[in-house]
């Protein structure tokens, strides 16, 4: 126990190195000419200690406006989402107890992007606190979406996880159905709208990172705050119950924290799969089941992910930019079929 606790740390200090490794480089990779002592330069004279304690040359504007105005919130935007659905895929396993269990499971994907369809065929010109009219559309779409689903498999004061997964899923399909709809009458509008629900960051303003990083930071600490109740759920509710754990009160709080992060992130990004999927998978591979480290590890393995994803996906195919969520596909979908083939080989064995 005390040793996993030790790789878990090491894990955690590892990853962090990561991290800030991947958000230097991504800085520095793209059309224009840089180095990474360019991107380190602008990076720490926005910190506002280390601003002070280095003692270095100002950066020259031009690589300001390009690596802090330009790629920075967008870098910045792609880690929050990213930690926001590894994190919460690595709470809808546990209450779900089930290992193939996303972020989108409970329809809220689909939901936020019948929102935005109907925002980018409303033609609405609308800005509140930096968020533009298709984002405020599909965060309203989640949050109507994910209630809805909660009331109609919700059984009298008890939750049925069941019966949440079973009217997620036909929510999900109907939703899905609706947005094909809607497109094929707005023909002029369609590569709009399938561009959208592909997944990009392009559209990143510090404006909307800001947006998600708060929403992201709150609700990434109250999922920690119960991680111990996560560890106790994945024994079963019976169990969790005989160790004094209120199963249902704890499942409401945790979906609604859960709901709230992924409305945030699809409204600003579109849906991006598999990251809330294969993340908390290779974390529990690395470092055990143990919420504890599993929330922060997800969150910073998700974080890394998106970003690596991101900065393939604007400069593989440049000046073309290839959807963020098609890029993750292309590496999340391999390893899921290796999960389940590994899955259905040590069950055989």
């Amino acid at each position: 126990m005390e040793s996993q606790k030790r790789k878990g740390y090491f894990l955690m200090i590892l990853l962090t190195v990561f991290l800030l490794l991947c958000i230097v480089i991504s800085a520095t990779v793209g059309s224009a000419s840089l180095t990474i002592w360019d991107s380190l330069q602008v990076i720490l004279s926005k910190v506002p200690i280390l601003n002070r304690l280095m003692n270095y040359e100002p950066p020259r504007q031009i690589y300001e406006v390009i690596i802090w105005q330009v790629r920075m919130p967008r870098i910045l935007q792609a880690a929050f989402v990213g930690g926001s659905l590894a994190v919460v895929g690595c709470t809808f396993q546990a209450i779900f107890k089930n290992a193939l269990a996303d972020p989108h499971i409970l329809g809220i994907s689909s939901g936020a992007s019948l929102g935005a369809t109907i925002g980018i065929l409303s033609g609405i010109t609308l800005n509140f606190f930096g968020l533009g009219v298709t984002s405020i559309f599909a965060f309203i779409g989640a949050i109507l979406t994910v209630t809805l689903v909660y009331r109609m498999g919700t059984w009298g004061s008890r939750m049925n996880v069941t019966n949440l997964l079973l009217v997620g899923t036909a929510m999900s399909t109907l939703l899905s159905a609706m947005i094909s709809l809607l497109m094929i009458f707005n023909r002029e509008q369609l590569e709009k709208v399938y561009l959208w629900t592909l997944g990009s960051f392009s559209s990143a303003t510090w404006d909307k990172m800001k947006f998600v990083m708060i929403i992201t930071v709150v609700g990434v600490v109250i999922l920690c705050f119960y991680s111990r109740e996560l560890n106790a759920l994945l024994t079963g509710d019976e169990v969790a119950a005989s160790l004094g754990v209120d199963t249902d009160r704890v499942k409401k709080i945790l979906i609604i924290v859960a709901a709230l992060l992924i409305a945030a992130s699809v409204s600003v990004s579109g849906p991006i799969g598999f990251v809330g999927l294969i993340m908390p998978h290779c974390m529990r591979l690395l470092a055990g089941s143990d919420h504890r480290r599993l929330l922060p590890l997800s969150m910073l393995a998700g974080a890394s992910f998106t970003i690596v994803c991101d900065t393939i996906a604007r400069t593989v195919a440049d000046p073309t930019e290839i959807p963020v969520g098609v890029i993750t596909a292309v590496f999340g979908a391999p390893y899921f079929i290796y999960l389940l083939y590994r899955h259905t080989k040590g069950g055989r064995g």
